[in-house]
Parts: C-alpha cells; sequence; structure tokens
C-alpha cells in the first residue's frame, strides 16, 4: 500500500529529502508520491515510512487504500470517530455546565 500526501501538506519539503526511493515528487507546486516507485521504506534501513515519520502535520501523508471498499471504510472509520469524540464533549461540556449552574443556584440561595 503505497502513501499519498493530503491536502493538509504544507509543503515543508521534508518528505523529499528523506524518501529513499525518491517516489515523492513537486508537480505543478503539489507534492505527490508516485505509487510505482514507493516500497513503505520496505527493504530499507527504516522501520517505518520516512514521509510520515518526518511529516510535521498529522495527516499529511497517510496511507493510500488500494482498493474502493477499503479506502470507504477507512472515511467511515475516521469519520465515525470523530462524531463519536464529539459527543464525549458535549457530554462532559454539559455536566460541566450543570455543575457550575447548580453551584451558582446554591450560592444564590444562600444569600437571598
Amino acid at each position: 500500500m503505497a502513501y499519498k500526501i493530503t491536502s493538509q501538506c504544507i509543503s515543508c519539503k521534508l518528505c523529499l529529502s528523506v524518501c529513499p526511493t525518491g517516489a515523492v515528487k513537486i508537480v505543478d507546486g503539489l507534492h505527490l508520491i508516485d505509487s510505482e516507485l514507493c516500497t513503505n521504506c520496505n527493504g530499507s534501513i527504516h522501520t517505518v515510512p520516512q514521509c510520515k515519520a518526518v511529516c510535521p502535520t498529522a495527516n499529511g501523508c497517510v496511507k493510500q487504500a488500494s482498493d474502493y471498499w477499503e479506502s470507504w471504510f477507512a472515511k467511515y472509520n475516521s469519520v465515525l470517530l470523530k462524531l463519536t469524540d464529539k459527543q464525549d464533549y458535549w457530554e462532559r461540556w454539559y455536566n460541566t455546565y450543570s455543575q457550575k449552574f447548580s453551584e451558582q443556584l446554591k450560592k444564590h440561595q444562600v444569600v437571598v
């Protein structure tokens, strides 16, 4: 499975110098990874793909799915994870807000 550079790339050009096969190219100002040259750094001294390892953004360089369904499920799982995280966020927010609100009510009742 080859890697691809996403729209979150900040064009730092670190991946150009570390790719052992020279698969990272700049075409019309965009960074691209040639899937024919990309070996995921297998067979080199590196244990992880170097484009991914040096990328300063979290999602600037990601694995490219080899077929449609693999890509579809990867996208589905990432969206589901974001929704699940947001659900936890709103539950925590509501609990905190409720607690603070009840504390304010108790203070106000003592004064009256």
